[in-house]
């Protein structure tokens, strides 16, 4: 219990090949050996890895979404390995923060990176131990939901504690966009889709606005 495979939801692939961004409708993609042809061998490999660490991100109202995720509980390479999964994931969505129930792992995996030049941030089961009373308004989004986005309410400042990689205990203050970042993938480890975080109203609009997108991507 509490390793990456105990958690990996039932249907989900381990792996696809290339990025749901370069799916077309009507379109097949070449197969790998064909996109890898005329490249040296060192760099076939490279490429061949870099591509295959690209998971499928489920797309809303996958029912998986609102699932809470289990606390991590071994510390060893197959979390390495999702942590790396995660950030080449986010990469290719784009996006600047994801979880693995993003890609249907119940697990409570949080890769976060806000700054290129800063680098990414691996936590592994964290909470919200202090929250302050001042609130901000940020607009936020989703990778499950790409093209659609609104203000949120959250707290302006936020102390987390959460384990690094090795298994180590952690505490990280924040404000600013990283407190909104840690409220927001909190959230979906509880099993929050973000969109819940908004007025009815508002959640019926977008939710519209996110299905016409669909039908005539």
């Amino acid at each position: 219990m509490g390793s990456v495979e105990s958690y990996r939801s039932p249907g989900t692939p381990p792996h696809f090949f290339a990025s749901s961004r370069r799916r077309s409708k009507g379109l097949a993609l070449p197969s790998m050996s064909v996109r890898l042809a005329g490249l040296g061998a060192r760099r076939q490999r490279y490429y061949a890895i870099r591509i295959m660490t690209i998971r499928p991100i489920l797309r809303y109202p996958d029912p998986q979404l609102a699932l809470p995720a289990e606390p991590v509980t071994t510390f060893d390479g197959a979390l390495r390995d999702l942590a790396t999964d995660l950030l080449e994931t986010m990469h290719a969505a784009p996006g600047i923060g994801i979880t693995a129930p993003h890609i249907g792992i119940l697990l409570r995996v949080v890769v976060l990176e806000l700054d290129p030049v800063e680098g990414a941030r691996t936590y592994v089961n964290p909470e919200i131990i202090w929250a302050s009373s001042e609130t901000i308004l940020h607009r936020e989004g989703s990778v499950s939901m790409p093209g659609v986005n609104d203000e949120v309410s959250r707290h302006a400042r936020v102390r987390i504690g959460y384990h690094d990689l090795d298994g180590n205990p952690q505490t990280e203050e924040s404000e600013g966009l990283r407190a909104v970042c840690h409220q927001h993938e909190i959230d979906q480890l509880d099993g929050v889709f973000w969109i819940r975080r908004l007025s009815r109203l508002k959640r019926e609009r977008l939710i519209k606005r996110f299905d016409k997108m669909s039908r005539n991507a």
